[in-house]
């Protein structure tokens, strides 16, 4: 994130009341008279910027859709001028329902996305600058029980209900499982990527490729995601809940560079396979 972008986001905040008004920064000309007053609002506009929010009332609206946000992870971003919370006489963090829907579009960037968190900021400086482009998803306001959707089952599918889920025979999942590609946690239940991964390789499976001829993708995604966490190791052996977060942060980016990385390779050679 450049510094002037942070600065800038800084002086937002400094200029922020503690009730969450925005202020207004438009300078009049000294020879056009005086001008009507505007109020600049950053996005998203037309959202209580009522900073009464409390860092587990964010946690809570926040929770059914992105379960594993923390604390700490709140507090990173923070750090890194993504969402300015106003500081209570006391020290403590106080957010507006603005400030939730600018943590929804950064969380959905990182899980949905993987954008570095320097192309998320400039992201919302572009937004709070009015150029929407295509624009986000429509703000949505963070209710008492959250955001209404249909609740996430992964983390809870066992072999027949991830079948049904894909479209696919439960046979499909059992040879996955066999061939290595899947691997079930200790109580057989599947993680958040192996949907992902019974579609792909349903799709795979029409062009005659089976599970058995699959397992060499694992083997290289497990080589790539050791050479990702020697990096992010030493952020994660700090004690400091932001370096913790900062290490989950840069193993995503990383994982997604990696991911390209092998998307590239993979379409130059069969580029070669063309006549």
């Amino acid at each position: 994130m450049s510094p002037s972008a942070g600065h800038a986001r800084s002086a937002r905040a400094d200029e922020r009341s503690a009730n969450g008004t925005p202020v207004d920064d438009r300078r009049g000309d000294p020879g056009a008279g005086p001008s009507r007053p505007h109020v600049v609002e950053p996005w998203p506009r037309g959202i209580s910027r009522r900073a009464s929010m409390r860092i587990s009332d964010v946690l809570a609206a926040l929770q059914l859709e992105f379960p594993a946000v923390t604390n700490s992870k709140l507090r990173f971003l923070e750090e890194q001028g993504l969402v300015e919370p106003v500081r209570t006489p006391a020290g403590y963090r106080q957010y507006s329902p603005a400030d939730v829907e600018r943590l929804r579009f950064v969380l959905r960037q990182q899980r949905d996305r993987y954008l570095p968190l320097k192309v998320i900021g400039e992201q919302l400086d572009a937004l709070d600058a009015g150029d929407e482009g295509e624009g986000p998803a429509p703000a949505r306001l963070a209710t008492q029980d959250g955001v209404r959707q249909k609740p996430a089952v992964a983390g809870r599918w066992t072999a027949s209900t991830l079948a049904a889920e894909a479209g696919v025979d439960e046979q499909v999942v059992t040879d996955l499982v066999e061939a290595g590609v899947l691997r079930p946690g200790p109580r057989g239940h599947f993680d958040l990527w192996a949907r992902d991964v019974v579609v792909l390789v349903a799709a795979l499976a029409e062009h005659g490729i089976e599970a058995r001829h699959l397992r060499s993708f694992r083997t290289a995604a497990e080589r790539q995601v050791d050479l990702v966490d020697q990096v992010v190791a030493p952020w994660r052996g700090q004690h400091a809940a932001s370096s913790r977060a900062r290490a989950g942060t840069l193993a995503a980016e990383l994982g997604e560079l990696c991911s390209r990385l092998h998307t590239v390779l993979v379409r130059a050679g069969v580029s070669e396979l063309a006549p």
